[in-house]
């Protein structure tokens, strides 16, 4: 009987002290057990020794400019990250190029543009090297943002391509209408709630979205052609949006080798005219042990206790209406 007592008093103990953490750090508020995203990123040396630097930059999941809201932790948008990373090179002269490693299916139109913009711009403003090695997928926005490199390899294995953009919108009002349930909406234009899920689309508003959905495919497509310079053949087959393996985007133009990692690293300290064994660095906000180039958590570090981590797909980007540079397909929910 006794040790029964002690047992439950042990949980009763282990539940207060979990609950004292989630109550906004009111108990405990020197307290900090895990790392997050308010930690500085610090520079870390994978492999090398010599002179001059690649900074590698991970790329992994969905990309999205909403930073990400948890019970207790809080995290950067892909976007915020990825700047921030571009940032702290371009004021370290040792670094001569940045590799990303990419494994993304794309996400939102304006992340994945502004992305492309960013690493455009700070190629034109330092004159460092940029370079990207497209891992299980560099597809739709994925490949987007790495248009700007000045050389694409692709793991043997890969997917890229879907070179084009999907329009999403939730509906609700089959639902609703199953249920008893409904909206009454008063707009002042026709077009005022045009998207509501919670009724039909009409076919004016079919044709108004097919018209913006067709001119940001444009937009891809037409930035793939600058960057890549591919032939009208190559132009109609990548226009139709369909993914393709490496050694199908290499033939079409998408990207200039196939190989892997170690050889991505190979030529881009090549580009940028460093020695062989010149560093490769990451930025991260924790050190991990044995530390190597096939390490994801470049961004967050180890951030998700497992206490609260259960797994599930955070796919929280498409619950909106919007625009996308996406694979639906590729979307792991990671």
């Amino acid at each position: 009987m006794w040790r029964k007592i002690v047992r439950q008093a042990r949980y009763f103990y282990i539940l207060f002290f979990i609950a004292g953490l989630l109550i906004n750090g009111c108990m405990f508020p020197t307290v900090k057990l895990f790392t997050d995203a308010s930690d500085p990123l610090k520079e870390f040396v994978l492999e090398g020794d010599e002179k001059g630097k690649v900074l590698m930059i991970p790329v992994y999941g969905i990309i999205s400019d909403i930073p990400k809201k948890g019970m207790i932790f809080s995290e950067p948008s892909m976007v915020q990250d990825i700047v921030s990373q571009l940032k702290l090179a371009g004021a370290d002269s040792e670094i001569k190029a940045v590799l990303f490693k990419i494994d993304s299916p794309g996400g939102s139109v304006t992340a994945s543009d502004i992305l492309y913009h960013e690493i455009k711009s700070f190629k034109e403003r330092t004159g460092v090297k940029v370079t990207a090695v497209i891992m299980n997928v560099a597809a739709s926005g994925g490949y987007y943002m790495a248009l700007p490199a000045d050389f694409i390899m692709s793991h043997p294995t890969s997917v890229t391509g879907s070179v084009g953009v999907i329009f999403l919108q939730p509906r609700f009002y089959e639902l609703m209408d199953k249920i008893g349930v409904g909206v009454t909406a008063n707009t002042s234009g026709e077009n005022k709630d045009m998207g509501s899920p919670f009724r039909k689309t009409t076919d004016t508003e079919e044709k108004i979205f097919q018209s913006l959905t067709d001119s940001l495919g444009k937009r891809f497509v037409d930035l793939v052609v600058e960057h890549r310079g591919i032939g009208p053949e190559a132009v109609e087959d990548v226009s139709t949006a369909r993914i393709y393996l490496a050694h199908e985007a290499l033939t079409l133009g998408l990207i200039d080798e196939i190989g892997y990692i170690d050889e991505a690293i190979t030529r881009t300290k090549e580009l940028a005219g460093l020695d062989e064994n010149s560093k490769v660095i990451v930025y991260r906000r924790v050190e991990y042990p044995d530390d190597n180039l096939y390490n994801i958590q470049s961004r967050y570090g180890n951030m998700k206790s497992p206490l609260i981590d259960l797994g599930l797909p955070d796919t929280s980007i498409l619950n909106r209406a919007g625009f996308y540079y996406l694979w639906p397909s590729g979307v792991d929910g990671n």
